[in-house]
């Protein structure tokens, strides 16, 4: 067998028959000229989980309960008169939900694609495709060797040094040179945190700076995410806190873009009244997403914000490299509860990614944002917030939202009442 562990696309595909053939380890990895452990390593780190139901009319639902359950009407549709355990909705909204794993997972080959029982089978899968895996490690071996990394405490600790110096007209090259002993960054490192929006500072308190025209054909360093950010704030701690605390509302948080490069809406969407938010940004950093959310906290005052904030559950793009600032006022008081999903599982947040359906009817994909500022989206958004849901009973967000948290509230946040003749959910809208 060869030394190094690398594996190509021919390798991956014949790991996959194997799997389907059912074949062990030890047989795969002789194929391929790899150790067993190789094999087994190569499987766990890219296998694809999918939430999805069996042949028959097999509905998707990983309830332990769910052959015995006769719960009814969870989501207040009234019409329906089908028990929940024949829709795996109630899996994020039951409070008697357990999550039933598979036992066959939990030893080798780890996945399903050998799995005599998959098609009868209503619990969660798991698979390995080689394509995917192969794509997911061209990716992880591009970022990797790309990129710009710190840690949330290193870049506080530059923040303060810099920035106050900046607002007094200093240059980097100075602050750089009578500071560089505490700094451990390079002249041009600063540079690229200032472009990526990472100081705490924006581009008109530095003249010079605004006055430069863009440059072209530059390259563009991707930002790497400091996963240490992650520690404490999984998706399972997530699971774990909503059930010590399921009175506290929670949120979900996202971004939608438009052009590769222009503006950007950061979306949030009130999971117990279905009222979503968005808000436009000029580029999607964590510094643009904390300048709202204590835009927020500004406008609604303590109280309002933790009793609307309390939990807020987002996925793990750039944006969102900052929980400690979202977390906490700039005084250090505690506002809210940042939890991440799972990589490439949207659908632990899919309230809000059903939410920018909505928003896709007006704002289609490949659209351009930079035409967009805050009254064109609030207009979009008081539209949205005004559609009936039939899930509420045949009333809007708007409506649930008031009566929870007072019409005060709603306006502070942009949010007027459109009169259900007058919505309209097309491009339209906005031109």
């Amino acid at each position: 067998m060869t030394k190094t562990t690398h594996l190509t696309l021919r390798d991956r595909n014949k790991i996959q028959g194997g799997l389907l053939t059912r074949k062990p380890f030890r047989a795969i990895a002789k194929e391929i000229n790899k150790h067993p452990s190789t094999v087994s390593r190569e499987i766990r780190a890219h296998m694809q989980v999918k939430r999805k139901g069996a042949k028959w009319s097999r509905f998707f639902n990983d309830c332990k309960h769910r052959k015995n359950c006769d719960i009814k009407y969870l989501c207040d549709d009234l019409n329906c008169l089908k028990n929940c355990s024949r829709c795996s909705k109630c899996n994020f909204i039951c409070a008697k939900y357990e999550k039933e794993v598979c036992p066959l997972l939990e030893k080798a080959p780890y996945v399903c694609n050998g799995c005599v029982h998959r098609t009868k089978c209503s619990l969660e899968k798991r698979y390995y495709d080689s394509v995917l895996a192969n794509n997911q490690y061209i990716q992880v071996l591009t970022e990797t060797r790309s990129g710009i990394a710190i840690d949330e405490a290193h870049l506080q600790f530059i923040d303060d040094v810099v920035c106050p110096l900046l607002r007094k007209g200093q240059s980097f090259h100075h602050i750089y040179e009578t500071h560089k002993d505490e700094l451990h960054v390079s002249e041009r490192t600063l540079y690229k945190y200032l472009k990526h929006g990472l100081f705490n500072i924006d581009n008109l308190e530095l003249p010079r700076i605004v006055r430069y025209k863009k440059r072209v054909n530059t390259n563009h360093y991707k930002l790497k995410i400091d996963k240490k950010c992650y520690i404490g704030r999984t998706h399972n701690d997530y699971l774990e806190y909503i059930k010590d605390n399921p009175d506290l509302p929670v949120v979900q948080m996202d971004s939608v873009e438009g052009i590769k490069g222009g503006k950007v809406l950061l979306t949030i969407y009130l999971v117990n009244c279905s009222l979503m938010l968005a808000f436009i940004r000029d580029r999607n950093t964590a510094r643009s997403v904390t300048n709202i959310i204590n835009d927020l906290y500004s406008k609604l005052g303590h109280e309002d914000y933790t009793n609307i904030f309390s939990i807020a559950l987002q996925d793990r793009g750039s944006e969102f490299t900052q929980p400690k600032a979202i977390e906490k006022t700039e005084d250090g008081i505690d506002r809210t509860c940042v939890f991440f999903c799972d990589p490439m599982a949207s659908w632990q947040k899919g309230s809000i990614e059903v939410g920018h359906s909505l928003i896709r009817r007006i704002l289609p994909k490949g659209t351009s944002f930079n035409n967009l500022n805050q009254d064109k989206v609030n207009l979009m958004m008081s539209h949205i917030n005004s559609y009936t849901r039939k899930k509420l009973g045949n009333c809007t967000p708007y409506e649930i939202f008031e009566k929870m948290y007072g019409e005060e509230v709603i306006k502070k946040l942009g949010i007027t009442f459109i009169c259900p003749d007058n919505i309209i959910l097309k491009p339209s809208l906005i031109k």
